[in-house]
């Protein structure tokens, strides 16, 4: 499994987000389309019917919200050192960004947790945002995209890779 830019590539699939667990909302692109998950959106939008495919919502990484994460970070500790048997605190629920599929049945907005706990970098959310209408762009483009992006899913082992990296993959999915 690895993030590279807003998508989470596990195994061949490919999501907007992180990739879903149980009733979580989440979004894969699919050689068929983009398909809704989790709890109260579910669904299919065929490629050949998408207009537009975008995201928004999208926390940027930067200097505030990587100290605020330390900061979380910190107090949580704290709370269960001073209270380990206490009921403990109550983690929230990662950010969520709205994937907009503009089709010819309608409008949707589908939810997708953020992957990226301090937020992404500008460039990648720029290219992500790149791929993601690249990848409307007609079939044979939708497709060899697509097919590219679960054939590195497959074969890449380890993390994710480094901000670098990820930009030159965007860059070469995009085309």
């Amino acid at each position: 499994m690895a993030m590279v830019g807003l998508f989470w590539i596990a195994e061949g699939d490919v999501y907007v987000g992180a990739k879903p667990s149980g009733l979580a909302p989440g979004v894969r692109l699919t050689p068929e389309g983009v398909v809704a998950l989790g709890d109260r959106q579910s669904g299919l939008c065929l490629w050949e019917d998408i207009n537009s495919l975008t995201v928004v919502d999208v926390p940027v990484k930067s200097l505030k919200r990587q100290i605020g994460a330390v900061k979380d970070l910190a107090l949580g500790t704290l709370m269960n050192l001073a209270l380990p048997m206490g009921p403990g605190r109550v983690d929230e629920a990662p950010a969520l960004m709205t994937v907009r599929v503009e089709s010819s049945d309608g409008d949707h907005e589908l939810a997708a947790y953020v992957a990226a706990a301090v937020g992404y970098p500008q460039t990648e959310v720029d290219l992500s945002r790149a791929l993601l209408s690249h990848l409307t762009e007609g079939a044979a483009t939708m497709s060899t995209t697509l097919a590219a992006m679960s054939e590195w899913g497959r074969t890449w082992e380890g993390g994710s890779p480094r901000g670098t990296e990820r930009e030159e993959l965007l860059l070469g999915w995009v085309g």
